[in-house]
């Protein structure tokens, strides 16, 4: 059985707020779905130091963050073009996007391969 799940605008919401509360830049990048669209974490630490993340759920119904976009670190353009290609597919996709140079975000779910 899987456990309740959050709407999805307040996750993000919630996640803005904790990035203001920290003093990390956070933007929603794209709106999807507010009870249950996908989200796509855009992680810059630099211009050429882009990780993009895909809220998932394990095997056992736990939510869970995967690193898309074919590798653990992009470029802005990759990252830019990656998350374009994924909004023409999934309409419901939102996108958050970090500015975290520091690496203070943390991630609410583990990191699964």
């Amino acid at each position: 059985m899987t456990e309740p799940r959050l709407r999805t605008s307040l996750w993000v919401q919630s996640q803005i707020r904790l990035c203001d509360i920290r003093f990390i830049e956070a933007v929603v990048a794209r709106r999807g779905d507010p009870d249950a669209g996908t989200v796509l974490l855009r992680i810059a630490r630099g211009r050429d130091d882009v990780r993009l993340l895909r809220r998932t759920t394990t095997m056992e119904g736990t939510p869970a963050w995967m690193v898309v976009g074919g590798a653990e670190s992009l470029s802005d353009e990759a990252a830019g073009a990656y998350v374009e290609r994924e909004a023409k597919r999934d309409r419901d996709l939102w996108v958050l996007a970090i500015e975290d140079a520091a690496g203070r975000y943390e991630l609410d779910a583990p990191l699964v391969d």
